[in-house]
């Protein structure tokens, strides 16, 4: 007979009910963001095959370099062409007829 009445009593007691959920997520969250973090540093300490960064370090590319090759190239004649949305057709969109593309492929 006192089981049923407690049980009806911690059901309405709105402390134990959202507070004591609310703590433990709270205090789990802690632990949780703590495993997390310790990942991203234990990551850093990874050691790079030496041969590979020979690799990287060789295969340097700077911003000078890369200006360098675009440096004598004109871009007068380039056309924007704006990328396709998930509901538009692509071909249609870019100005290519898809029925000229369809009677290609068949």
């Amino acid at each position: 007979m006192f089981a049923p009445a407690m049980k009806c009593a911690l059901r309405k007691n709105k402390t134990l009910r959202y507070g004591v959920p609310m703590l433990l997520l709270i205090v789990g969250g802690s632990f949780g963001l703590r495993e997390f973090s310790q990942i991203r540093y234990d990551a850093v300490k990874i050691k790079i095959d030496p041969e590979l960064e020979k690799r990287l370090k060789a295969n340097k590319i700077s911003l000078e370099s890369e200006y360098e090759k675009i440096k004598d190239s004109t871009f007068d004649d380039w056309k924007n062409i704006r990328g396709p949305r998930p509901w538009e057709d692509p071909d249609f969109l870019q100005g290519r007829n898809p029925e000229i593309l369809k009677t290609k492929t068949t």
